[in-house]
């Protein structure tokens, strides 16, 4: 069994992560990065440093940082980064400076950062993360299968505990191949439950199903099975007219903006918020991209979704 232990927020409006699940966000705010202090952010782009506030919040909340360092071994905590846009200012900069003035002109503190990996990458020299690293750049289903991901981890012995984040950018870049999107990062610490009991730490939520196909409906299904009691549907960026049931609908692009490869770990670090504070009922996070569609059901951690298992109704979600 996995269970999240930690969950954190770097968007502006969002105090806490708990405020994912308002229908409302106060506009302005202070941009989170303003908190990161000292040497070697003028050569991290945004992505990174979102990425590295909202890393920072989830390993904290779950108990597992000290001042200084880890309170656990390094090797035991992995990285799993969900961004599409992540460093793509840093690559179109980079490739223009070599159309235009030749590969000796770029800068040898910025070609790292031309990596896909470069945010997962930092998230685990920042933090003395030295187990596995894996980033995805998946399309719409993106942040649930960074989920799975983590999991498989965790569950192949890999690791105990996975740091999962999502990051998207807003910059000229971004806003020019993709259109306006959200600018922040949300991050979550999965781990199995026995680590977590070892350590004492309390669970917000338990990862349940997940399951991908090649439809939302197919998806949905995949993971109720013999369909739970959702309390919160936290739906994708295009949803249908359909909804689950009885469950309160939380459309978190509505809230924040395309979220593109943030939108599932949102929608899980929302509806952690939602479980840690009693919520009713099970959570179900779906999201969708044009070829795939992922849904990920989080539950009590003092349940699981055969325990609140009811018959399957007409209405199921699509």
């Amino acid at each position: 069994m996995t269970v999240i232990t930690g969950i954190g927020a770097a968007v502006r409006g969002v105090h806490r992560p708990a405020d994912l699940l308002l229908d409302l966000l106060p506009p302005g705010g202070d941009d989170p990065v303003t908190r990161l202090k000292g040497r070697g952010l003028r050569y991290k782009d945004r992505a990174t440093k979102l990425a590295l506030c909202a890393g920072g919040d989830a390993l904290a909340a779950a108990g597992l940082l000290l001042d200084p360092g880890l309170a656990v071994p390094g090797e035991s905590v992995g990285v799993v980064a969900s961004t599409n846009y992540g460093n793509v200012d840093t690559v179109c900069a980079t490739v223009s400076v070599i159309a235009e003035s030749g590969y000796g002109a770029t800068s040898p503190m910025m070609l790292p950062a031309t990596a896909s990996n470069v945010t997962a990458s930092w998230l685990a020299i920042s933090y003395g993360l030295r187990g596995v690293n894996l980033t995805l750049c998946n399309g719409g289903t993106s942040g649930l299968d960074a989920l799975h991901w983590a999991r498989t981890m965790i569950d192949a012995g890999r690791v105990e505990r996975m740091l999962v984040v999502g990051v998207e950018p807003a910059n000229e870049m971004v806003e020019r191949l993709a259109g306006p999107v959200f600018d922040g990062a949300v991050a979550l610490v999965l781990e199995s439950a026995g680590s977590a009991a070892a350590r004492g730490a309390r669970p917000l939520a338990r990862l349940d199903g997940y399951a991908r196909r090649g439809t939302h409906e197919q998806a949905v299904a995949a993971v109720l099975g013999p369909s739970p009691a959702v309390g919160l549907w936290c739906a994708p960026e295009r949803r249908e007219a359909s909804q689950v049931d009885g469950a309160r609908v939380h459309d978190l692009t509505a809230l924040l903006g395309p979220c593109s490869g943030a939108l599932g770990v949102a929608q899980c670090v929302a509806g952690a918020a939602w479980l840690g504070a009693g919520g009713p009922g099970a959570v179900l996070a779906s999201t969708a991209g044009p070829d795939a569609a992922a849904a990920a059901l989080l539950t009590s951690a003092g349940t699981s979704a055969a325990a609140t298992a009811r018959p399957a109704t007409a209405g199921a979600a699509r």
